[in-house]
């Protein structure tokens, strides 16, 4: 199978293998697989710099691109949306901490769901915000938000916004439509924004689990952003692309205006990709979610084989948000470098006691990473 393949990464300056450069330690860190993006993405790619010009590029200008995601999100969750709502941005995390700059003033709260990834976690402090956490608990072998906190917490009139992750990096969970209506019910009564990062929306593993955009909720009435992306399920996160989806001409406006001046255009590689990707990757989609499922499968059969180590098997994405305090060390990070593997600290996420490994590689670096953690643990 292609996703078999290994390639070697590391003449690439690839971060994720820069970090343990000339380390024997293999990196199953930051979200970004091991796989070879899909040969239309490439030809695509390819095309448009055998044109030979790179000039400026609108993105509101590329129709095709634009189009590429009102088909794609159209197809994927029924969600029939205008061209006029897309606000491309180079990435989520920029998309999110302009949602703060655009929708509180210095001072105010922002709740933010835990664990979370760490720019996410981030992004209040930044903007001059006060970070008010909104754990997660677990509930019938599952991850959830804990919603009866953020109940309380958004009866502050000082809370603004809550960004939230969905599906939930770093522990996998798809809300439920049960969920996203309560939290919607959360936010409107309490006039509190919501900004939802589903850059791992079309990671959906379990086949029982729905993916519900954000912006989709009719509660909302389109004042709700949603932020998007190719760039986790494609592997083109290098080219620095991604959408936000704003029906509210108003927010839609706040938004464009906090952004102006500071955040460029998205590429227009990052266009030709996306554009590709949604339209003609569908079969590579489809064995891209069949492979993730076998190892997330094998991961999780594994790690319950290893008493100090627990693992709720994630709903989506690549990542697997293991509990490591049964291990009884200090700093299980170290622990886990020790032995050969490189995850994520969970303490980057609020959670010293976790880490979080990287299943989207090829088999064989899964089986050996395993190997690994089996020998020390």
């Amino acid at each position: 199978m292609q996703f078999d393949n290994i390639i070697d990464r590391t003449p690439s300056y690839s971060l994720k293998w820069e970090r343990y450069k000339g380390r024997d330690i293999l990196p199953m860190w930051i979200a970004d697989t091991e796989f070879r993006c899909a040969e239309p993405i490439l030809d695509a790619l390819k095309e448009r710099t055998e044109h030979g010009l790179m000039g400026y590029t609108l993105p509101n200008d590329h129709v095709m691109a634009n189009q590429a995601v009102v088909d794609w999100l159209g197809r994927q969750y029924d969600w029939s949306i205008s061209p006029d709502w897309i606000v491309w941005t180079p990435g989520v995390v920029p998309a999110f901490n302009v949602a703060c700059k655009a929708l509180c003033q210095p001072g105010d709260k922002v709740l933010i769901q835990t664990p979370n990834y760490p720019p996410l976690i981030a992004a209040p402090k930044l903007n001059n915000l006060i970070k008010v956490d909104i754990g997660s608990v677990e509930v019938d072998g599952r991850w959830t938000i804990d919603l009866d906190e953020l109940e309380k917490q958004a009866a502050d009139p000082a809370c603004k916004l809550f960004i939230m992750c969905n599906p939930m990096n770093p522990i996998g969970s798809v809300l439920t439509s049960q969920e996203l209506e309560r939290i919607a019910d959360i936010c409107i009564s309490n006039n509190v924004m919501l900004c939802s990062d589903e850059i791992h929306c079309d990671i959906i593993l379990d086949e029982n689990a729905k993916h519900i955009p954000a912006g989709k909720l009719a509660g909302f009435k389109g004042e709700a952003i949603t932020l998007m992306a190719a760039s986790k399920t494609f592997n083109v996160a290098g080219l620095g692309t991604s959408f936000a989806i704003i029906e509210d001409p108003a927010t839609r406006h706040k938004f464009n205006l906090a952004a102006k001046a500071m955040v460029p255009w998205v590429t227009v590689l990052g266009l030709t990709a996306t554009q590709a990707a949604f339209t003609q990757c569908d079969d590579w989609h489809q064995a891209f979610l069949r492979y993730l499922r076998g190892n997330r499968d094998y991961l999780a059969t594994e790690i319950a084989k290893i008493s100090a180590l627990k693992l709720l098997p994630p709903q989506a994405t690549f990542l697997a948000w293991i509990d490591a305090s049964g291990l009884g060390v200090e700093n299980p990070q170290k622990h886990f470098e020790d032995l050969g593997v490189g995850p994520s600290p969970g303490a980057d996420f609020g959670d010293k006691n976790c880490v979080r490994i990287n299943f989207g590689c090829p088999r064989s670096e899964l089986e050996r990473a395993i190997e690994l953690i089996k020998a020390g643990c």
